[in-house]
């Protein structure tokens, strides 16, 4: 379970199971000579078994007998303004407890997040959150299960059950798509990100079940995934507006893809023509032309609500692991007001 907390394997532990000498396992991990190929062998099979990491806070352990009162976050970018929110919403939390936070950037990578885990478990971090990379979590889980909490932020881990922030998916995208079919767009463009994310795959399922449920087959040719950055968004959206019978609407479902969907409307000149509903604030949305409709969340919250239920964990809440709903609603300003015109 989430945030049970057994105690960490210690070098006294690895010497026990590979019956050797303290002094043979620090030889061992610091790649000193002179110790025979077999017991070496002995004792690294001993930290894998054990999950011992060396102590990267060992010697100020020693001197406070106190908690490192660090945490780590692990999220996709630091260059995006959800990130960047959320980052500063964990902050906030974090300083309210007396704690400094370590971030880094997984690039939405799975063996990159992995190996930042190790790092920040090598020096006692006392938990993390962790906006998670598309693949199976269950290695993490049992790297971290029993060690410290763990709670995943936006996305849903693949594999496991988890403490999760996120924000209610379906409902979001239900509301963008409803709003647009009030306008009378029926070929609506979807663009949306990695499909092994979870807010990719419900975004675009609630997409194409509120297509049907007014009547409407969702058409493939006017779903673009995988969208990544900027560059990827714009190339996406020439696509869908160079359909032979072409997109007359576009559901944006992350900010990165609402961006570049602005730039191509405007360069083209249908920002008056093609609606537009975009998936999260970006920057200058109320000074465009027309202003940004979009599903508004709150990733500052998203934050302070992980951080929350971060340092419940290292309090000792030891209860089922749950999903907490965070809110997005809809902020119309005109680019999703556009009426279908042929």
């Amino acid at each position: 379970m989430i945030g049970e907390q057994s105690r960490r394997s210690t070098l006294h532990d690895v010497a026990r199971l590979a019956d050797v000498s303290i002094k043979t396992v620090s030889r061992v991990i610091n790649g000193e000579p002179n110790v025979a190929p077999t017991t070496a062998q002995n004792v690294r099979d001993a930290i894998e078994m054990l999950h011992y990491l060396p102590d990267a806070a060992a010697a100020n352990l020693a001197r406070t007998g106190r908690e490192t009162r660090s945490i780590a976050l692990l999220i996709p970018t630091v260059d995006n303004q959800f990130f960047a929110r959320i980052f500063h919403g964990v902050e906030q939390v974090a300083h309210e407890h007396g704690f400094v936070v370590f971030a880094a950037s997984t690039d939405l990578d799975l063996a990159t997040e992995e190996s930042l885990i190790r790092i920040f478990a090598s020096r006692q971090v006392d938990g993390f959150i962790i906006a998670p990379a598309p693949g199976d979590h269950r290695g993490v889980m049992a790297f971290l299960g029993t060690r410290m909490p763990c709670v995943f932020i936006d996305q849903t881990p693949a594999g496991v059950v988890a403490d999760v922030v996120t924000v209610d998916n379906a409902a979001a995208a239900r509301e963008a798509v409803t709003h647009l079919l009030h306008f009378g767009h029926r070929r609506i463009g979807f663009m949306g990100d990695d499909a092994n994310l979870s807010t990719a795959y419900q975004r675009r399922a609630s997409y194409e079940e509120t297509l049907r449920a007014a009547g409407v087959v969702p058409d493939s040719d006017l779903e673009e995934m995988g969208i990544c950055d900027t560059e990827g968004a714009e190339a996406a959206v020439r696509r869908l507006l160079g359909l032979t019978d072409p997109a007359t609407a576009i559901f944006a479902s992350r900010n990165m893809a609402a961006i570049g969907a602005v730039r191509v409307l405007q360069q083209m000149g249908l920002s008056h023509r093609v609606a537009l509903v975009g998936m999260g604030e970006i920057d200058v949305s109320d000074l465009l032309e027309p202003p940004l409709t979009v599903m508004a969340q709150d990733p500052l919250g998203f934050g302070r609500l992980a951080a929350q239920r971060l340092f419940e964990r290292i309090d000792g809440h030891d209860e089922t692991p749950r999903t907490l709903i965070a809110p997005a609603h809809l902020v119309t300003r005109g680019s999703g007001e556009i009426l279908l015109s042929r």
